[in-house]
C-alpha cells in the first residue's frame, strides 16, 4: 500500500442561498481590511478559517455543508452577517468627497499606478515586504477616497518564497503554487471575450492572460505569462517574486511595464496620471512612446506628453534595490519590440544611463520618463536628491525636481478591532477625521485604566499567537519540549507581565538586526533581571540570494538557544501580515535600527504606533519626522563620514542606555493599578501624533495635490492639438541644449558687502546668450540667511532680475534689491532655461552661477 498512488479530491459544497453573498465578500479584497467579513467565515469554522491561511475562497471550497446548515439557524450569525452586507453596500455606495472630485473629476482623470508586487494579506501572497505592503494600503486608501484609479502588476503562482528556520538556525526557502480559483481574481473579459496581450520578446511574442482583482471602489490587473501559446520556459516568466536570473528580471519588468500599459489600452482606458512605484515598471514610459509616435509625434515630442502625465517614486538609497542591467542584455531583450517600435537603441538606452557608466538603470529610466518625482519621507527626499543628482546635473541637489511624500499606513488593515471599538465609543466619527491632528486629543479623554486593559487583552493574544507559532517551530526541527515551555515561559508569564520589544522586518544587513546584541553581556543583565524581565522577539525573511542576511538570522537563531537567555530572546519563521498584524497590536516596544540614512521610510512603526507600542528607533526615515520627544524613543545617528564600527558602537551604546535608563524603568513604574501612568501618558501621545500624520489616506491626498493633478493638467495640455504644445516644447529643449554651452554668465561691476536695512542694493550681470532670447531664460538672485541649511525647504528669498538692455553683445539683466532678512545674509545670483510648458522650471538640468 505504502506505494500506491493518491489522488486528491476536494468536496466542495453548495453555498445556501441565504448565504449566497459570502462568495461576492471572498471575491473582493475589502476583506483584507475590514475585520467584520474575515469574522464572518471564522465564526463558522475557526479551525477551518485558520486551516486555510485566512483564505475565504479556499474556505468556502472546504467548508463542510453541515457548518454552512447549521449557521443558518444561527440568529446571531446571520444578523451580524446582514449587518456586514449593509456595510459593504453603504461602502460601495459611497461617493468620492469634495477634496477628491475638485482635484480629478471621476468623469474624466484616471490615475493608473504600476508596481511589481501588492500585499493585501497573506490569502494573496504576490508581495515580498514593505514595497508590496506599500502598494496595497496606496490601493486600499484609493479605494476609500474613491478616487478614479486603477492599478496594475503581476500574478505570480508561487508569490514570495515560504520561510521556515531549521534546528541549526538556517533559513529554509520553500516554494508553493497557488491556482487561480484559490485567489479572490477573475479572468478578465471585453466583449464577452477572455482578454489576452501580446509582448514581443527575442525571438518570440509572448501572450499574457489578464486577471481581474476588485479592491472595493478600484481594481487591479494582473498579468500571467502561464498561457497555453507560450514555451515552457516563458510560462514560468511570472512563477516568482523576485526570483530567476537577469535575463528573467528584465523579461518580467518588460512585461509590467509594456504588457501593463497594453492591458489598459485593451480595456479601453484612459489615464490622465501614471503613477510608476519603482523602477520595476519603467518600460511602461517606452511603450507609452511609441503609442505616441504611432500619433504621428516625433520621440522627443512623445516623451515630453508621456512624462508630464508620469509621477516616478524611488523607494530605496541602498544601491542592491535599483535594477541596473548591462548594455548587451537590454539591447537583447528590447530588440525585437524595438523593431515594432521603429525605435533606435541608442536613444532608448541614453534614457537608463547614468553618468560614466555603460549600464542601463530602471531608476535613471523612470526619472527621464517622467516630470514629477519624489522619495517616501524628507530623509530619503533629500538622499534620493543626492544620489540621483546627475539626471540634472547643474541643479544643488536640494533644489532638483525630486521630492517627497512620507509614506503612511492603512489604519483599517492594520488597527487591531479592539482598538477599533474603543474609538467608536470615545469618538464616533474618527474614520472620518484622520487627517485631522486636532481630533485625535480625544485619547487623552480614554480613561487610562480602559486603555491599559485593551492593551493588555492585545498583549495576551500576541502572546498565544508567539506561543503557538513556536510549538509548531520547534516540532518539526524536533526540539524537545522543555526547551519550548522554557522558551515560551517569560512572553506567557502573567505576574510579572514582562516588557515585550518586537523587531519584524526584512533582514537586509543595513537594517543591523544584531545592533542590539553588539554588548551581549550587558543586554543579558538588562534581558534577565528577574524582578524586570524583557523578551525580545524577532521575525523576518533574508533574500534567498542574500547570505550575509541568512547569516543573522542564525546568530538570533543561536543566541535564543542559549540557556541564559532562553525565553527572553525569541526567533519566529515565516513573517508575513497575520504575523505582523499580531506583533504590532501586541508589543510594548518596536524596534527600529537601521544604519542611517539608508531606511527610505519604514512604515511598521507606524503600525505599531496605531496600536499603542511606541518606538525606539534610529531618527531614520519616516521616525526622523514622527519622533517629537515624548512620543517614543530616538537614536541619534552618528555622522555618515565617521568608521561604519565606530559608528555602530556608538548607536549600540545608546540603544542599551535608553533601554536600560529610560525604557525597562518607565515600564515597571507601576502603581497599585497594576500599570505604569507614565508609560500609558507615552503610549497615548505616540498613538495621537502618529496616527494622524503617518496614515496612507493622508498619504494618497498628498499624491493627489502634489502630483496627481498636476501631471493630469499637464499632460492634457501638452496632448491637446494633437500634441502641439508637446511638440514645441521638445524643439525648445533641442535649442537650449545645443546652446548652453556656449552660455555665459558673469556679475557687471561691484556687489556692495553692506547697506541700510532700509535701503537697496544694484545687481547687475552680463549673459552671453549664444542665440538665446531673454524670453528663453530665467535670472534670479537667492538671498539666504546666515546659519541656514541646504536641504529642501531650507529658509531663502528669490528675486527676478529683469533685462535692462545690450552692452557690447551681451544682455544685461539688473534688480535694485532690497535685503530680505536683517543681519549677515548669503546673495547668489544664477540663470536657467525656462519655458511656460515645463512641469518642473529645472527639469532641464542646466543652470549657470556667477
Amino acid at each position: 500500500m505504502h506505494n500506491a498512488t493518491e489522488f486528491r479530491l476536494e468536496a466542495r459544497p453548495r453555498i445556501p442561498e441565504a448565504l449566497a453573498r459570502l462568495e461576492e465578500l471572498a471575491n473582493d479584497l475589502f476583506y483584507s481590511w475590514n475585520y467584520g467579513v474575515r469574522g464572518l467565515f471564522a465564526r463558522i469554522d475557526l479551525t477551518l478559517w485558520q486551516k486555510v491561511e485566512h483564505n475565504p475562497k479556499l474556505f468556502l471550497r472546504r467548508v463542510s455543508q453541515e457548518r454552512l446548515n447549521e449557521t443558518l439557524e444561527n440568529r446571531a450569525f446571520l444578523g451580524e452577517y446582514l449587518r456586514i452586507l449593509s456595510s459593504y453596500d453603504a461602502y460601495l455606495a459611497a461617493e468620492p468627497g469634495p477634496e477628491v472630485t475638485e482635484k480629478l473629476n471621476p468623469e474624466t482623470s484616471l490615475v493608473a499606478y504600476f508596481c511589481a508586487e501588492f500585499g493585501f494579506h497573506e490569502s494573496f501572497p504576490i508581495y515580498s515586504g514593505g514595497l508590496g505592503i506599500l502598494a496595497g494600503d496606496h490601493c486600499k486608501a484609493a479605494s476609500d477616497l474613491g478616487l478614479p484609479f486603477v492599478a496594475v502588476g503581476l500574478l505570480y503562482r508561487q508569490g514570495y518564497f515560504i520561510q521556515s528556520i531549521g534546528a541549526q538556525g538556517q533559513q529554509i526557502a520553500r516554494y508553493q503554487s497557488h491556482s487561480s480559483d484559490e485567489l479572490p481574481i477573475r479572468l478578465a473579459e471585453k466583449d464577452g471575450k477572455v482578454l489576452q496581450v501580446a509582448v514581443p520578446f527575442p525571438g518570440r511574442t509572448i501572450v499574457a492572460r489578464i486577471w481581474e482583482a476588485r479592491v472595493g471602489h478600484i481594481r487591479l490587473y494582473l498579468l500571467d505569462s502561464d498561457t497555453e501559446e507560450n514555451n515552457a520556459d516563458d510560462r514560468n516568466l511570472t512563477l516568482q517574486l523576485y526570483g530567476g536570473d537577469e535575463s528573467t528580471r528584465i523579461f518580467q519588468e518588460m512585461l509590467l511595464g509594456i504588457g501593463g500599459t497594453r492591458v489598459l489600452q485593451a480595456l479601453d482606458l484612459k489615464p490622465t496620471a501614471w503613477h510608476i512605484n519603482e523602477g520595476h515598471a519603467a518600460f511602461q514610459v517606452l511603450e507609452r512612446c511609441r503609442l505616441g509616435m504611432a500619433e504621428g509625434l516625433s520621440f522627443e515630442a512623445a516623451l515630453e506628453a508621456v512624462a508630464a502625465a508620469t509621477l516616478f517614486t524611488t523607494h530605496t538609497p541602498v544601491a542592491a534595490g535599483h535594477d541596473v542591467f548591462n548594455r548587451a542584455l537590454v539591447q537583447h531583450a528590447l530588440g525585437a519590440w524595438l523593431h515594432e517600435s521603429g525605435l533606435d537603441f541608442d536613444k532608448v538606452f541614453a534614457m537608463g544611463t547614468k553618468a560614466g557608466q555603460d549600464s542601463f538603470s530602471m531608476t535613471s529610466l523612470g526619472l527621464r520618463g517622467s516630470r514629477f518625482h519624489n522619495g517616501v519621507s524628507r530623509i530619503h527626499g533629500d538622499v534620493a536628491a543626492k544620489m540621483e543628482g546627475d539626471i540634472w546635473p547643474q541643479i544643488p541637489p536640494e533644489e532638483n525636481p525630486l521630492g517627497y511624500i512620507t509614506n503612511g499606513v492603512h489604519v483599517a488593515t492594520f488597527l487591531a478591532p479592539e482598538w477599533s471599538s474603543l474609538f467608536d465609543i470615545q469618538a464616533p466619527n474618527w474614520k472620518s477625521e484622520l487627517r485631522n491632528p486636532g481630533f485625535w486629543e480625544f485619547v487623552e479623554q480614554i480613561p487610562d485604566y480602559h486603555y491599559w486593559s485593551v492593551h493588555k487583552a492585545l498583549k495576551e493574544q500576541m502572546s498565544d499567537f508567539v506561543v503557538r507559532r513556536l510549538k509548531r517551530q520547534h516540532s518539526r526541527n524536533g526540539i524537545g519540549r522543555s526547551v519550548t515551555d522554557r522558551m515560551a515561559r517569560q512572553i506567557t508569564s502573567s505576574d510579572k507581565d514582562p516588557l515585550v520589544i518586537g523587531f519584524a522586518r526584512r533582514f537586509a544587513t543595513y537594517k543591523r538586526a544584531t545592533l542590539i546584541f553588539s554588548d551581549l553581556e550587558r543586554l543579558e543583565k538588562i534581558l534577565t533581571n528577574p524582578d524586570q524581565p524583557v523578551v525580545l522577539v524577532f521575525a523576518g525573511k533574508a533574500h534567498p540570494k542574500d547570505t550575509p542576511g541568512q547569516q543573522l538570522i542564525k546568530v538570533v537563531h543561536d543566541l535564543s538557544m542559549r540557556p541564559s537567555l532562553m525565553g527572553h530572546l525569541i526567533l519566529l519563521e515565516d513573517y508575513d501580515q497575520a504575523m505582523a498584524r499580531r506583533l504590532l497590536s501586541g508589543v510594548d516596544v518596536w524596534l527600529n535600527t537601521p544604519e542611517y540614512p539608508k531606511e527610505a521610510s519604514g512604515t511598521s512603526g507606524e503600525k505599531a504606533a496605531l496600536n499603542g507600542a511606541l518606538n525606539l528607533s534610529v531618527l531614520d526615515g519616516w521616525w526622523g519626522e514622527g519622533y517629537n520627544g515624548v512620543n517614543g524613543w530616538g537614536i541619534a545617528p552618528r555622522d555618515t563620514d565617521l568608521d561604519p564600527e565606530f559608528r555602530n558602537e556608538e548607536e549600540a551604546r545608546d540603544l542599551l542606555d535608553i533601554l536600560e535608563y529610560e525604557v525597562v524603568p518607565l515600564y515597571y513604574a507601576r502603581a497599585s493599578q497594576g500599570y505604569s501612568a507614565g508609560w500609558v501618558k507615552r503610549s497615548k501621545a505616540s498613538m495621537k501624533t502618529i496616527t494622524p500624520r503617518f496614515n496612507s489616506e493622508r498619504m494618497v491626498m498628498d499624491y493627489v495635490r502634489n502630483y496627481y493633478q498636476p501631471a493630469s493638467r499637464q499632460g492634457e495640455q501638452l496632448i491637446a492639438d494633437n500634441g502641439k504644445l508637446a511638440t514645441e516644447l521638445a524643439g525648445w529643449k533641442a535649442r537650449v541644449r545645443a546652446a548652453w554651452p556656449g552660455v555665459t554668465l558673469n556679475v557687471q561691476g561691484c556687489v556692495e558687502c553692506k547697506c541700510a536695512f532700509d535701503e537697496t542694493v544694484e545687481l547687475r550681470v552680463e549673459a552671453m546668450l549664444n542665440g538665446l532670447s531673454t524670453d528663453d531664460v530665467r535670472v534670479e538672485c537667492l538671498v539666504t540667511p546666515e546659519c541656514t541649511g541646504t536641504h529642501k525647504g531650507s529658509a531663502r528669498d528669490c528675486f527676478l532680475l529683469d533685462k535692462e538692455g545690450e552692452e557690447n553683445g551681451k544682455t544685461v539683466f539688473a534688480i535694485q534689491l532690497r535685503p530680505s532678512y536683517p543681519g549677515l545674509q548669503t546673495l547668489r545670483l544664477r540663470m536657467y532655461p525656462y519655458h511656460k510648458a515645463l512641469s518642473h522650471p529645472l527639469e532641464m538640468g542646466a543652470m549657470l552661477w556667477v
